[in-house]
């Protein structure tokens, strides 16, 4: 197999798909999640989880701007009522009833009507993350370093009680090579070894 790929070219990486670090639209799912049973649990916060069932719920029939809809809507095909709005509304279910359409043929325009809302949402998404594109690319600034110069790097280790106004950034360290895609060797004016960062970790430093 490994004789194979080599032959055509193709690069095999192995990836967690359940690793939520891994994966952004679940992490920010876990975070909304958390959010929701943030505001509803008593103060003791001990009954979470029988408040898990209602903030997931809550999630699913929300709006969501990235899809354009909400995940029920896209699963279900129509918007989620709930029980007094079905009770005020029994227009869904006369409508169901003295239909004039076979049941295969509706049931074959149902799913018509899922996939246009699914191709909605996939479209909308792609839009939603070309303009967060936009936006974030606007606000970074490329970083170049040569041999020789002098850069602060920044700590991103967990303080749990950080002393007050003490900087996050570290050094003096001497650039000693730059490599592609962003990446530096480091060495400090005190110790002989030599590590890599990445440039975004980095800044100059005017002395």
């Amino acid at each position: 197999m490994a004789g194979i790929m080599k032959k055509y070219g193709i690069i095999h990486k192995v990836a967690t798909t359940c690793h939520p670090q891994t994966n952004g639209k679940a992490e920010v799912s876990n975070q909304k999640i958390k959010r929701i049973v943030e505001k509803v649990v008593k103060p003791h916060r001990k009954d979470w989880s029988s408040k898990l069932g209602d903030a997931l719920c809550a999630y699913r029939m929300a709006y969501k701007m990235p899809i354009g809809m909400s995940p029920f809507r896209l699963v279900y095909r129509k918007a989620c009522h709930l029980s007094v709005e079905i009770e005020h509304k029994a227009y869904w279910t006369v409508k169901d009833c003295n239909t004039g359409y076979g049941v295969g043929v509706k049931r074959k325009i149902q799913l018509v009507e899922l996939e246009n809302l699914r191709l909605e949402a996939y479209e909308n998404s792609r839009l939603y993350k070309e303009k967060m594109k936009a936006v974030h690319d606007q606000n970074i600034r490329m970083r170049e370093f040569k041999a020789g110069e002098l850069v602060l790097l920044y700590n991103s280790r967990l303080r749990l009680m950080p002393e007050k106004l003490r900087s996050s950034w570290e050094g003096s360290y001497r650039v000693e090579k730059d490599k592609p895609y962003g990446v530096y060797h480091l060495r400090h004016a005190s110790s002989p070894n030599i590590f890599k960062v990445i440039g975004l970790r980095l800044k100059l430093y005017h002395g």
